[in-house]
């Protein structure tokens, strides 16, 4: 399918041609003009797919890749890539659209839009790869560019230790998902997701299919911010706003929760599964809501409030997975609603979450502080900016008549049936589902309050804001009234969203289940006097309590004390780690050659004499050798003449021509035993490194006398013997060694796999082209950076400026 193709690649073709076209662009327009095309075309070429989706059509194209190891750029489009896909698209057209506006033309914008359109591919590569490895591929290429993109105010401290930070933990995560990437392999013989999917009864009683599931949660968790990785997400709001309510309301924090969902069909109906998604997701559900309160800057209380969300939808797919248990059974469908409700909430956050950090960012861009202490009195000041505020944490509280209402309604809801789920010991435990959720509820409550009412009302203070605040110019506030009116528009047409975008989403997750419209409830805003409405009430009521009394409680956040939080602990490990390696270092980099030789020589020593000992390799058997001629052995003693000599030699010239005697010895071996190719390139360099080395120490001093220890002297005769004789063994011993095929075997069909006849050619050109490859890189990278630093050196009359 040539769509998805484009939507993952046309984004990182266009940042590769940014910086060609920058200097051009900027002189005819904002360059935010152009890369707004990029995720507005491919959201429409997407939106196109949709009716054939909601028919239960899936599309599917794979381009060889590296077809020998069963890697294949293979594209999915389904329900639930669609979805991500939709977001990725949708909310970057309008992110790219608000920062037209936000970002300043001072700015370095073409490294900004570079940034930001590579992490719009990368995220499309995530949601629509069906190959694991290329699914990690994009993965990782999601860290490094929300790195360069967190910390593109890199002249300010913050943004640079946020941005290590967010990359530190999350590719930690992502080699741990790698390895259950691996395990799944192992288990299942193929990369496919898909083909996975369909073998799943077949690999659930592998041994590794436990370690897998641990090891891909750790990379799920790390990436979407869950407890106890969450430390992450509140630095990384040291980003400009865009990047915010891209990245971590709508996108990267996103991936983590795509990974669940989409390996719900796989580990779903695990115990282990069960309990690590739901319960993490409902303690960081929790704990995100509970210091979300304790904020003083409106960014820092959003991360917290993402955090918190991202718990939710978490711990909804957890308590999903049940349904997976029973299968297309009676009842089943009931757990199968918590599911949907991720899903749907999943919409509703990103639209919510959206306009709110948009709101954050005008206020930050109109009045100069993020503070809530300095802020208050904006309402009459920035009425639509207070309107947009109003709506997306009424809806983040779970208000009517806002999208957020009906989601938290059916997060209660399934909260409230899980107590009746036989499978898994839930029943002991039941009411700590509704307990946690209902609590963390409140405090989502208390912190939208607290959002809305000290940021708009009350006092004005001019006297503590950097700038006189005024309301935002309207093309910064497009982009917001959009989300807000899909937050108003969604609560009263859900079931229109449920049945185009989630109900095939559904299909995705079950695809074991028959039908697919009894996975979607019909969405009601209004059901009666039930459970979940009394839940509602009781968040509203103790929530305004909780509120009016702040400050008689607020003090209790002191009682956590500093030395203990996560953060703190982060900072130990690091310290210790950098710490604990400089100590290591000092002890072996003592800028003393003879140490390092040393240190080589014996390790190369213990590892293979060790292994060769330890496995019992070291056999000879000298009854099938050839017979050795008499001008072998005049060229095996002239090279241990000339290697002896050279240990007693008193002149550098004399030590580099027995030097030479050596190299042509070898020269002459090769020859004897007809690779005449080699002879020949031993020549050729043993003539040009000598004559080099001559050149060169012509103007050298004479090697000075030395007197060392003898304890010295001996160790180093030992170990010289050492290597030696482990070099000479290990040489004897793959001579005669039987228990493996050889290698040469491979080789010696090179003209069938490589087209040529000479295998020593073949070798060189076919066989290590890839090695070959990445030396050349290797060279190109440094010529890249000599190049650059000669470019970026200052010219003299700047020098003389500056000076």
């Amino acid at each position: 399918m040539v769509t998805v193709l484009i939507a993952i690649l046309l984004p990182i073709v266009c940042a590769a041609l940014i910086p060609l076209l920058y200097r051009r662009l900027r002189r005819v327009t904002h360059l935010g003009w152009f890369v707004l095309s990029v995720p507005l075309i491919l959201f429409l070429l997407l939106a196109r797919y949709i009716p054939q989706l909601a028919e239960g059509k899936t599309f599917i194209h794979t381009y060889e890749w590296i077809p020998s190891f069963n890697i294949n750029f293979t594209t999915y489009l389904d329900g639930l890539s669609m979805i991500f896909g939709l977001l990725i698209t949708g909310v970057g057209s309008l992110v790219i659209l608000y920062s037209i506006f936000y970002l300043s033309t001072k700015e370095s914008l073409h490294h900004f839009y570079c940034y930001l359109l590579l992490f719009m591919g990368a995220m499309l590569g995530v949601v629509f790869s069906d190959n694991l490895m290329v699914l990690y591929t994009f993965w990782e290429l999601t860290s490094v560019s929300s790195f360069l993109l967190i910390a593109f105010w890199h002249h300010r401290k913050a943004s640079r230790a946020g941005a290590k930070k967010a990359m530190m933990i999350t590719v930690f995560g992502g080699l741990s998902m790698l390895a259950g990437f691996l395990m799944l392999y192992v288990a299942s013989q193929t990369f496919s997701i898909r083909e996975i999917v369909a073998n799943v009864e077949v690999i659930r009683d592998h041994s590794l299919f436990t370690p897998a599931l641990i090891l891909i949660l750790l990379g799920a968790f790390t990436k979407s911010a869950q407890f106890p990785f969450h430390i992450w997400l509140p630095d990384a709001m040291e980003a400009p706003t865009p990047v915010s309510a891209y990245l971590h309301s709508a996108t990267m924090v996103k991936a983590g929760i795509y990974l669940v969902a989409r390996f719900s069909p796989v580990f779903g109906g695990e115990a282990i599964w069960f309990w690590l998604v739901s319960v993490v997701g409902l303690i960081t559900l929790f704990w995100g809501s509970f210091n979300a309160v304790r904020q003083t800057d409106l960014k820092a209380l959003l991360a917290f409030s993402t955090v918190s969300q991202l718990g939710l939808i978490m711990s909804l797919f957890g308590l999903g997975s049940v349904g997976h248990y029973y299968g297309y059974a009676e009842n089943s469908i009931l757990y199968t609603q918590a599911s949907f409700a991720a899903l749907f909430h999943l919409v509703n956050h990103s639209t919510f979450k959206g306009a709110l950090f948009m709101m954050v960012g005008i206020v930050d861009h109109e009045v100069g502080t993020r503070d809530i202490r300095r802020l208050g009195g904006l309402m009459s000041l920035m009425p639509i900016t207070f309107t947009i505020a109003v709506i997306g944490s009424f809806s983040m509280a779970g208000l009517p008549p806002f999208n957020g209402f009906l989601s938290k309604e059916m997060f209660f809801a399934a909260v409230l049936a899980i107590r009746d789920v036989e499978a898994f010991s839930i029943a002991d435990v039941g009411l700590f589902f509704p307990l946690v959720a209902w609590v963390a509820s409140i405090f989502t409550f208390v912190y939208s309050l607290i959002l809305i009412s000290r940021t708009f009302l009350g006092k004005l203070q001019p006297e503590k804001m950097d700038r006189k605040p005024h309301e935002a110019p309207f093309g910064m506030l497009i982009s917001p009234i959009i989300l807000c009116l899909l937050v108003i528009g969604i609560f009263f047409f859900p079931n229109v969203l449920g049945h185009y975008i989630l109900e095939p989403a559904m299909a995705s997750i079950y695809p074991t289940f028959p039908t697919t419209s009894e996975l979607t409830p019909h969405v009601h805003a209004w059901h009666g006097i039930n459970a979940e409405l009394i839940m509602t009430l009781g968040v509203i009521i103790i929530g305004i309590i909780l509120f009016k009394t702040l400050k008689s409680w607020k003090p209790l956040y002191r009682l956590f004390s500093q030395k203990y939080t996560f953060n703190t602990y982060y900072n130990r490990i690091i310290e210790m780690s950098e710490s604990g390696s400089k100590k290591l270092t000092s002890k072996y980099m003592t800028g003393n050659l003879t140490h390092y030789f040393v240190y080589i020589y014996v390790f190369f020593v213990a590892l293979i004499a060790g292994y060769f000992i330890w496995s019992d390799a070291m056999t000879f058997h000298f009854d099938m050798d050839s017979a050795v001629e008499y001008y072998e052995l005049i060229l095996v003693f002239v090279m241990i003449f000339a290697a002896v000599w050279m240990i007693f030699a008193k002149g550098r010239v004399t030590a580099m021509l027995l030097n030479g005697v050596l190299g042509y010895s070898i020269a002459f071996f090769f020859v004897i035993f007809r690779a005449p190719d080699l002879a020949l390139t031993q020549l050729v360099v043993e003539s040009v490194t000598t004559a080099l080395f001559l050149l060169c120490f012509k103007y050298l001093p004479d090697l000075m006398p030395e007197a060392p220890r003898k304890r010295i002297q001996w160790s180093k005769a030992m170990i010289s013997i050492f290597v030696g004789a482990t070099v000479t063994m290990v040489g004897l011993a793959v001579v005669h060694y039987d228990r493996f095929e050889p290698v040469s075997t491979y080789f010696n069909d090179s003209y069938e796999l490589a087209g040529g006849s000479n295998i020593v050619n073949t070798i060189l050109g076919d066989f290590r082209a890839f090695d070959t490859m990445l030396e050349v890189v290797v060279l190109l990278i440094a010529g890249l950076g000599v190049y650059m630093l000669t470019k970026l050196k200052p010219r003299k009359e700047e020098a003389d400026r500056e000076n």
